[in-house]
């Protein structure tokens, strides 16, 4: 099936994973990380308490997580979604009104669970599930609401602060979740493949078996793919998470910084198309194991450039790696390990992922308060990545003499 027909005969359901992902925005860090300064200003917190803090409450998350991802395996999405926007508006609201610093860990505790973990994980997961063929290309569709976040969010949030009272911000915010709650139940009135008919349509993974979760994580590939996920989160999130202190060290302001997110948008949906349409043809095994390299060079740059020049270059080739880990990673591990429990063993990965971006903002503010300066960390985040995905490269590479034939 050509690409245009396969939109227009499954955009209700498309546009359903596009929807939770760009709600999941609320939970980000790239949101969340636009009201640092004020966050910091209002409740007397260093760069390395406010990393604790943030790194507190997604570490709880990451934990909550390994259960919570799993109702995907027992509940449709138009009964889950819906719950999980309502408690994403409750978590905005929560900052919203919040005068207390004590409460701030569960504060990001709320808004990461119900953002960046449960939104997003209920979208990939769906469309990992409801696509088998064209799996590839349902990822990369229904990814765009990562990506129109991204590019849309910072730069109007940044700009509406000029104006107006961070908390009243985070209202709209809470707003705009519960608008989405109506639109999402109309697009699933009726689901691609409903739980009753999943059986039937399940992909089996190595060995031609179906695997548990438990018999997942038992599994040697699964702990050679853990470096690989937490890199992109832990790192990607303290770039965003530290946005406005970075800024102040490479003089440039906080509105030039935020300016590139539409430039590594552009280029993270033009990887995450192209990944999306490669994986569908070529199949995830080759083309995982150079997903993390161009990350590699964007924090060379990010450590060693200067200028805005630096930030163009840093953010094309991190745009790269952030559209490939949009899609090939989620359709991995339908791939090597099956459909049937792809909802739990995805929500494993989805809290190492999350698990990532708590340690990668807490690491890097225990740094800077130590005196480690930022620029130095990055090329240090560089080694890390050329180290994670050697060990991908062999991993992968052995595991793919296990899959059947039609994934080999």
């Amino acid at each position: 099936m050509d690409t245009l027909s396969f939109l227009r005969l499954n955009v209700r359901w498309l546009a359903a994973g596009a929807l939770l992902t760009f709600m999941s925005s609320f939970g980000q860090t790239f949101f969340i990380s636009i009201f640092a300064g004020e966050i910091r200003a209002e409740f007397g917190l260093s760069h390395g308490e406010w990393g604790g803090i943030y790194a507190l409450g997604t570490l709880a998350s990451a934990v909550v997580m390994v259960w919570s991802g799993g109702l995907t395996d027992r509940f449709r999405v138009r009964t889950l979604g819906p719950v999980v926007l309502v408690c994403l508006a409750a978590a905005c609201a929560f900052m919203a009104t919040n005068h207390a610093a004590w409460l701030l860990p569960a504060v990001i505790f709320t808004l990461r669970i119900t953002g960046q973990g449960m939104s997003s994980h209920i979208a990939v997961v769906a469309m990992a599930r409801w696509f088998t063929t064209a799996r590839g290309r349902a990822l990369s569709v229904a990814a765009l609401g990562f990506s129109i976040g991204e590019a849309v969010l910072p730069l109007l949030f940044v700009a509406l602060l000029t104006v107006y009272d961070w908390r009243l911000l985070w209202l709209a915010a809470a707003l705009v979740a519960l608008l989405g709650i109506p639109i999402l139940v109309r697009l699933l009135q009726q689901e691609r493949a409903p739980q009753s008919m999943a059986k039937s349509t399940h992909s089996v993974g190595m060995n031609g078996r179906q695997w548990t979760r438990n018999q997942a994580m038992s599994h040697w590939l699964f702990w050679v793919m853990v470096p690989a996920l937490l890199g992109p989160s832990a790192f990607g999130t303290a770039l965003m998470f530290h946005q406005v202190h970075f800024s102040e060290i490479k003089e440039i302001s906080h509105l030039t910084f935020v300016a590139m997110f539409p430039l590594y948008t552009a280029v993270t949906i033009a990887s995450m198309v192209l990944s999306g349409w490669a994986l569908d043809r070529i199949g995830t095994p080759r083309l995982i194991v150079f997903m993390y390299l161009p990350a590699v060079l964007a924090f060379l740059v990010f450590g060693l450039g200067q200028g805005t020049a630096g930030l163009v270059l840093g953010f094309a080739l991190f745009g790269l790696t952030s559209g490939a880990n949009s899609t090939l990673p989620n359709a991995f591990w339908a791939e090597f390990y099956g459909t049937a429990s792809i909802g739990s063993i995805k929500a494993m990965a989805a809290a190492v992922m999350v698990l990532g971006s708590a340690i990668g903002p807490g690491l890097t503010g225990w740094g800077i308060d130590a005196g480690i300066s930022l620029e130095a960390q990055y090329v240090a985040v560089a080694v890390y990545f050329s180290c994670a995905s050697a060990l991908l490269f062999f991993g992968v590479r052995k595991a793919t003499q296990l899959l059947p034939p039609r994934e080999a």
